[in-house]
């Protein structure tokens, strides 16, 4: 058996697994990131912070289906853990690297020294040290196991030395990795075939059943299935914030996103619905506006492929164990099909509801308001996306204007979002582009979401990571007007101002102070050809597009 270092294997492993960047904020395993240059090929692309590096990884994961790779030293590895919560909720694999502490010199005070390992377990399925450097290659497979398998999510690894100076040290080691963890699903459970034909006849049976896709959906790449499915049966579908292009925004039996974050025409058809089939989501707060879409007792199946998801939230009919892309082939093998002309009246129903929908926000979505109505942004971006286009969506009113505005057109088309962390879209599509140079990439934040991270715009000029940036710039973070002007007796006041309002910037001159292209957009009219130029740039752009700060998403009804 050969020797070699801990980097040499490193470099060689993570080309083995196809990674194609690592994240990270220097110094950490030095000798890996020369060793990353000089045998493989790596991008070693480095932030201006440790979250950042972590959204990225990220927006990596979720664009590609494979692991991202983040990294920082002992003093950082807080902060990296932080930004691991986001991809926790929303159950996307990271790989976490960071410095840790010598055995020999715990606990007398050296420099920046922390455990930090407790730190990880709250937003990691699997935390481990590696104090010995022949153990890298077991523990690193685990890493990817952990990351792909199952329900998705982050793991994290501790190598010792406070810069990860264990990948310094030689052992015999030979290259070994699981090509099965590569990407996720590296297995498709089936779910019980009993049960698979419990279900079949339920949703026979029902009258008004819905569909409700979430994010586990995504991660199994169940898309054809659920439409399949969706079509065979005559069943209308909603989808969570996760699992919003998992089926066509514009297909007739699409009702749109549903929950807290939502289009009124999804929570509408769901509680109107008299059974709910809930696929690859956890049924969570948001996707079910706190319990309320549906209300707990309505004839209720799930099918997860995390059995403890499985009647967390809702009494269940029928439980189904498995991946979603397997269990529904199964399905749609022993459902019967004649029964679908029975909900013709139940679709007609749903298409009214959407139809309403529309009408009621076809004059915002059309507005020719000075500044800009966000509604309009929205619909600008629905009418003139690239057909391939990955759109990045920040949390907040980001979140609620494009959860229930902005309609995929095209099955090629992708939408991934913030799972609660304002700030996290912009280096997530940084990411997300990283994992897909060829396709177009659009974030959609706000100017809160954009300070957090704003010089990163510099890291996309250095490693020129074309993707486009716009900017919803209302000079505020208005999401919490109606809040903080119900706490101050029901009225905007200065004082209160002072707690969501910001400066007025021109993110388009800073943009281009840093080096990429910057793009002020101040009326409706300029969207598409905004558009265009940002698109046909080949260099990182950041639109800057002026709203009104008065307007409000709606909020959710139930």
């Amino acid at each position: 058996m050969p020797k070699m270092t801990g980097a040499q294997y490193l470099a060689e492993a993570l080309k083995a697994y196809e990674v194609t960047h690592l994240f990270h904020v220097p110094a950490i395993l030095r000798k890996t990131m020369v060793e990353l240059e000089e045998r493989t090929l790596i991008n070693r692309v480095r932030s201006h912070g440790e979250k950042s590096a972590a959204y990225m990884a990220d927006g990596y994961a979720r664009a590609t289906g494979k692991p991202g790779i983040c990294a920082a030293q002992v003093i950082g590895a807080m902060n990296l853990a932080a930004g691991l919560r986001d991809a926790f909720l929303a159950r996307s694999p990271i790989i976490a690297l960071t410095g840790g502490r010598l055995p020999e010199t715990k606990f007398r005070k050296v420099y920046q020294e922390i455990d930090d390992v407790p730190t990880f377990d709250p937003v990691t399925k699997f935390n481990a040290t590696i104090d010995d450097v022949s153990r890298i290659p077991d523990m690193l497979n685990q890493a990817f196991r952990s990351a792909t398998s199952g329900s998705p999510g982050p793991v994290h690894l501790q190598f010792a030395g406070n810069e990860g100076q264990l990948d310094q040290q030689e052992a015999e080691m030979t290259l070994q990795i699981d090509r099965n963890c590569i990407k996720m699903p590296p297995h498709r459970p089936v779910a019980d075939l009993n049960s698979i034909s419990e279900v079949a006849t339920i949703l026979a049976n029902s009258s008004k059943p819905v569909l409700v896709v979430g994010g586990g959906a995504r991660s199994s790449e169940a898309s054809k299935e659920i439409l399949t499915l969706a079509e065979k049966l005559n069943i209308p579908v909603v989808t969570s914030l996760n699992g919003k292009d998992v089926f066509p925004s514009t297909h007739r039996l699409s009702a749109g996103v549903v929950g807290t974050y939502s289009r009124e025409s999804a929570n509408k058809t769901v509680l109107e619905s008299d059974l709910v089939f809930f696929i690859g989501t956890q049924a969570g707060g948001m996707t079910t506006h706190f319990w309320a879409v549906p209300p707990i007792g309505k004839s209720a199946i799930q099918l997860d492929i995390d059995p403890e998801a499985l009647g967390r939230n809702y009494p269940l009919n029928v439980a189904l164990n498995g991946d979603v892309k397997a269990t529904v082939q199964k399905l749609i093998e022993v459902c019967d099909p004649s029964s679908a002309n029975k909900r013709d009246k139940w679709v007609k129903t749903v298409e009214t509801i959407v139809k309403e929908y529309y009408d009621t926000y076809s004059s915002l979505m059309n507005s020719e308001d000075i500044p800009m109505r966000p509604e309009r942004i929205c619909k600008e971006m629905t009418d003139h996306l690239p057909s391939d286009a990955m759109v990045v969506v920040d949390t907040g009113h980001s979140g609620m204007w494009m959860g229930g505005m902005y309609d995929l057109r095209e099955s090629t088309q992708n939408y991934m979002r913030s799972a609660g962390h304002l700030g996290w879209a912009f280096p997530a599509a940084l990411g997300a582009k990283c994992g897909i140079p060829d396709r177009p990439v659009i974030c959609f934040t706000g100017d809160s979401g954009l300070w957090y991270h704003i010089g990163d715009i510099e890291t996309a000029v250095r490693w020129n990571i074309n993707a486009v940036i716009l900017v919803n710039n209302n000079h505020s973070g208005n999401q919490s007007k109606r809040g903080f002007d119900r706490i101050y007796g029901g009225e905007q006041t200065e004082k209160a101002f002072e707690l969501w309002g910001l400066s007025k910037v021109n993110f388009a001159e800073i943009a281009e102070n840093m080096g990429a292209l910057g793009i002020r957009v101040e009326k409706p009219g300029e969207l598409k050809s905004a558009f265009d130029q940002a698109f046909s740039a080949n260099r990182p752009v950041v639109l800057d597009v002026v709203s009104e700060i008065n307007a409000l998403a709606p909020l959710a009804h139930s």
